[in-house]
């Protein structure tokens, strides 16, 4: 009999990670004079996995504050942003047995970075930075040593009672002595 097994498991078996810039034009009704806050909310996504790639497909929610009419009058202006990324997965384990199932964590959301007034002055240009990362996990193979004698209860020590003969030898004369100075 041979001295190593084969288990199949689920693993990662490929990871993937993206940070992306973009920028954004956003048309409010008015001319804007300034930019007084931006603010991205919202972040709604979904990923699949398209051959070697993960598809992160998602959308946002961009509110901005501007004022108009010579800083005389504000308004927010809020557009939904929709959004596509591509994902490349390195593999670790190019032959695994089944690799659909995939977790995308964000680790930095949809942030704005800076906003800003168009050239022509009619629109507000958002920058706008986001990172996710990916793992896909499959089912693979892993290879194992296997114990010549096989598995005894021996093997492993499980008892954690304290015996009776453990007990005599706690020493308990400190608690005494502690007790007798308190009370002086």
């Amino acid at each position: 009999m041979s001295q190593y097994r084969q288990i199949i498991t689920k693993a990662v078996v490929a990871k993937g990670r993206k940070y992306t810039k973009s920028n954004h034009s956003i048309s409010p009704a008015h001319h804007p004079t300034s930019i007084l806050g931006c603010w991205l909310i919202n972040h709604k996504y979904d990923a699949k996995k398209v051959g070697k790639k993960i598809e992160i497909t998602g959308t946002f929610d961009v509110n901005c504050w501007y004022s108009y009419n010579k800083n005389t009058k504000t308004e927010v202006v809020t557009e939904k942003i929709r959004y596509t990324e591509t994902i490349k997965l390195k593999y670790r384990d190019p032959d695994c047995l089944d690799d659909n199932e995939i977790v995308v964590k964000v680790d930095q959301q949809p942030n704005c970075m800076e906003a800003y007034i168009s050239d022509c002055g009619t629109k507000i240009l958002v920058d706008v930075e986001k990172e996710f990362y990916t793992e896909v996990i499959g089912e693979t193979k892993v290879t194992v040593p296997v114990h010549p004698d096989g598995f005894s209860e021996d093997d492993e020590d499980w008892d954690s009672e304290v015996d009776e003969d453990e007990f005599d030898d706690i020493k308990t004369d400190f608690i005494e002595e502690k007790d007798k100075e308190s009370s002086n």
